[in-house]
């Protein structure tokens, strides 16, 4: 009968065969088995070496059995040990032929033992050993050749280096061994991902995962180490169904053999929720150190147990879906815990949780999803049972993948699975329905990660997975905030849950984390959709207004070209959401308008909004943010309205505006671009503290841009291009932070954005300011250059005769120069010009006075003048332009 662990053996460099043992243990049962084999055998089991030996007390025949001579070819290693009557039994000779055999012909390493006999007895055969043989001659006196081959197989064994125990103490004598075997392990199995060994052995372990590894390789050449001292606490995070224990357990499965001992605690957050710490306490000793009955009293006994006696050893251990800091904090607690060279390996969707217990950020590996080809791979494996799709899904199986699973392998397999077999029909039925209601297996493993945010995060969440999906961080923190969230810190938080990342200043959340949270916000009232909180769906809406089911659970409305119907009704399914506090909404006409909007509130963002002005009973006290893009609008509101948390308004592009009301309280930014029959601009706009963008471009109508104010310290951004009949700007106060000013007649900057891309994250705006003159502006306000934030000047196509102020901070730059009149300047630098401003207001006088005095020059040689100017002026022109624009490059680039 065979006994032993599971196989963590690796492959010898020399050959293709997989071993199934470490070790083959080959010994005289009456001598040893119940003492030094036993010690022994139990010694090597610990260390995580995979033993063979032969359980059987009485030699159950004359002739050694197959599955015992099988046991030792596939063996890397065969312990012979020699004691008393080791000779005396045909069985032991039997083997030691079949071991002699296999060293010559398949590299087997052969390690003598000689316990309790003197190495030269067995050598030369003589003492008990050469008793046995006389008894052997006569039994075998017809088969001498049999007598033979086993003289020979002892003399080459009894002459190969192994350990005579003499008067050493079994204990220590075993511990020599088993370390002698360890090491020669590992000098067979390095970890090098190049290697054949490693190869080998990973394509054994992994040949039925796809796609993982590439991320087995990345995970142990660049974040562990095999050799060396320290102590390597690593993490795997990600979202559910990643992949993140399968890659562990692959990783424990090739290396485990490596360290004296190896624990793999599966499932840590499940088992820690039933019956808390002390059964994984149990657990971790009792898999390292090799015993079954692991006494502990409560947890703290079970922490100084892991230190005091794990601190000597080197342990690879793996934490499993980890989800609270005393997990880590009582079972893997500090380095200093566990042996040099040790390997703790946890995997977990937090990563603050990491970080909070001391892993480094960069020993926190993130695996991605996997690629379109692995993923069609994996899909068709469960689809198909074969690595390619079925003839006539090619198409549909390219949409699972990358429309619906986006690379998860959790979902690859669960959908794979679940379409095996059906026909092409019922697929299209099957992925139609899962955009509605996800299948409940991949829901219930995302959800997890859900369930244990507190409420504040977890509406942030809903938010995003209805609304804001890929859209502009800092847009989204705003309206989050506006709706009374800390949006900072839950973004925060869901990014260290695996539940959302941010790109190129984006936040996006995986398709299926979407649907996820869509699908909870359904379960609120599964056949209502009047009773949930949130609505996105076209259908939804439309079924609340045709059976005015609407009520005041509803908070948030998100519908983008939604094309409603039954657009009479929508006024009165508004008045019964008391509580609605987010609207989004566009393509929605309403013939008599709005009587009421919800004074909860927080942000309405309307395409299209038909009503001239908002409902007169709307209070704007809540109100932070309104976006009405294309709206029919003609004013918003009459008399003065408070805004004290308001931040935003934005009218872009709506073609009706008249005239702006009195604005009061924290506005930060103001958009009318495109409103090209605005005429009046209150005054109060110029005294607005807190503005930053003001945005009027292409309003071609108003001839006058109200006084700015030193109130208005904080503006960054003001764009006046396009506005054809303006006639003056007048600051009356230092703008200290005026940065960028469009002022031309057209302008290839549209203001689409805040002018800061990351609000919550502020530093000084080094975009530098480009100027361009309108045609029927005059001159600029002498206070504009006493800005220090003013960089660079850039004007180009108008007839401003006057630029005020003595301007020495930086170079001048201009495409015509014809018109300019300059005062004050200290030195005006031209490209295309070498002289100072003083020498050509000396020429411009001379030319003057020759003119005044009757000085005439001939047509001829005015025409040849003329001639060398325009070619003059044509080479700096083109020169200039080039270097300009160059330099606007360079600086957009730069900042």
């Amino acid at each position: 009968m065979r006994t032993g662990g599971a196989s963590t053996s690796s492959l010898d460099s020399s050959s293709t065969t997989q071993w199934k043992y470490d070790v083959f243990l080959s010994f005289r049962g009456i001598d040893t088995r119940r003492s030094f084999t036993d010690h022994l055998y139990a010694a090597l089991k610990r260390k995580g070496i995979f033993t063979f030996r032969d359980n059987e007390e009485l030699e159950r025949g004359n002739y050694i059995s197959a599955e015992l001579l099988k046991a030792i070819e596939e063996s890397r290693f065969a312990i012979v040990i020699f004691s008393i009557n080791y000779a005396f039994s045909t069985w032991c000779f039997d083997e030691l032929a079949k071991i002699v055999k296999c060293m010559k012909e398949t590299g087997l390493t052969v390690l003598p033992i000689f316990y309790d006999v003197d190495p030269c007895d067995v050598r030369k055969q003589i003492g008990t050993f050469e008793q046995a043989f006389n008894e052997h001659a006569k039994r075998f006196k017809e088969n001498t050749e049999k007598i033979e081959t086993w003289r020979a197989a002892l003399r080459e064994v009894g002459s190969l280096s192994g350990w005579h125990l003499q008067d050493r103490h079994e204990s220590e004598f075993i511990q020599v061994i088993v370390e002698l075997i360890l090491h020669k392990l590992h000098l067979k199995f390095s970890i090098n991902t190049n290697s054949f060994t490693y190869k080998q052995k990973k394509e054994s372990i992994t040949k039925n995962l796809v796609g993982i590894n590439f991320l087995v390789d990345e995970l142990i050449t660049s974040y562990l180490r095999l050799q060396g001292n320290n102590v390597y606490m690593i993490g795997i995070c990600g979202m559910g169904g990643l992949g993140k224990t399968t890659l562990a357990r692959v990783v424990y499965d090739m290396c485990s053999n490596h360290f004296e001992g190896s624990s793999f605690i599966a499932n840590v957050r499940e088992a820690y929720e039933k019956n808390g710490l002390l059964p994984l306490q149990k657990q971790l000793l009792g898999q390292i150190l090799k015993e079954r009955n692991i006494d502990i009293w409560d947890v703290y006994e079970g922490v100084n147990m892991i230190k005091n006696m794990l601190c000597q050893k080197k342990v690879l251990l793996v934490l499993d879906d980890v989800n609270q800091l005393d997990q880590l904090e009582n079972l893997v607690g500090k380095h200093d815990w566990f042996g040099s060279g040790s390997w703790i390996i946890i995997t977990t969707r937090d990563k603050h949780l990491l970080v909070e217990h001391g892993v480094d950020e960069d020993k926190i590996y993130s695996p991605n999803t996997l690629e379109d080809q692995d993923a069609l791979q994996l899909f068709c494996s469960k689809a198909f049972k074969k690595e390619q799709p079925k003839e006539g899904f090619l198409n549909i199986s390219y949409s699972v993948v990358k429309n619906y699973a986006k690379g998860l392998p959790l979902a690859l397999v669960v959908l794979g699975s679940f379409l095996a077999g059906r026909t092409i029909d019922v697929w299209i039925s099957a992925l139609k329905s899962f955009k509605k209601i996800p299948k409940k297996e991949i829901v219930d493993i995302l959800k997890v990660s859900y369930d244990g945010l507190e409420e504040m995060i977890k509406e942030i969440f809903l938010d995003i997975a209805c609304f804001f999906n890929g859209e502009e961080k800092y847009r989204v923190m705003e309206i989050l905030e506006n709706c009374g969230f800390d949006a900072g810190i839950g973004i925060s938080v869901l990014m260290d849950k695996s539940l959302l990342t941010v790109e190129s200043g984006k936040i996006w959340m995986h398709d299926l984390l979407q649907d996820m949270g869509r699908e909870i916000i359904r379960q609120e009232s599964p056949k209502e959709p009047g009773m949930r909180s949130r609505l996105w769906l076209h259908e939804d809406l439309l079924h609340v207004l045709t059976n005015n089911t609407a009520t005041k659970a509803i908070q948030a409305i998100n519908l983008k070209g939604a094309g409603v119907q039954n657009y009479e009704a929508f006024p009165k399914a508004l008045s019964k959401m008391y509580n609605l506090r987010l609207l989004k909404i566009g393509g929605v006409h309403i013939p008599n308008g709005l009587d009421y909007l919800s004074n909860n509130l927080r942000y309405v963002n309307w395409h299209d909004y038909p009503p001239k002005c908002l409902p007169f009973s709307f209070q704007l006290e809540k109100l932070v943010g309104r976006t009405l893009w294309d709206s029919q609008i003609e004013y918003l509101w009459e008399g003065i309205k408070y805004l004290d948390k308001s931040k935003c308004i934005d009218l872009r592009y709506s073609c009706r505006l008249i005239w702006t009301p009195e604005f009061s309280g924290s506005l930060e930014r103001l958009y009318f671009w495109g409103s090209i029959n605005l005429v009046k601009i209150h005054p109060s706009i110029g005294k607005l503290s807190r503005l930053t963008v003001f945005d009027l471009g292409t309003c071609g109508s108003f001839i006058n841009l109200p006084s700015m104010s030193s109130k208005t310290e904080y503006l960054q951004v003001l764009n006046l291009c396009g506005c054809s009949k303006l006639r003056e700007i007048e600051f009356q106060g230092i703008l200290k932070s005026l940065s960028k000013l469009y002022l031309g007649e057209y302008s290839s900057h549209f203001i689409f954005e805040h002018p800061l891309r990351d609000p919550y994250d502020r530093k000084y705006l080094k975009y530098l300011p480009t100027v361009f003159g309108p045609l029927k502006l005059a001159k600029l306000p002498e206070k504009l250059w006493e800005s220090k934030r003013l960089m660079y000047f850039e004007y180009r196509g108008n007839v401003m005769r006057e630029i005020f102020h003595s301007f020495h901070y930086r170079d001048l730059s201009h495409y015509s120069v014809r018109n300019l009149r300059i005062f004050q300047l200290y030195k005006l630098e031209v490209y295309g010009y070498g002289e100072s401003a003083q020498q050509r207001s000396g020429i411009t006088l001379q030319k003057k006075r020759k003119k005044e005095s009757g000085y005439d020059e001939s047509a001829q040689q005015r025409s040849s003048i003329t001639l060398q100017k325009k070619k003059k002026k044509k080479s700096s022109r083109v020169a200039l332009q080039s270097l300009a624009w160059q330099m606007q490059t360079n600086q957009q680039l730069l900042y």
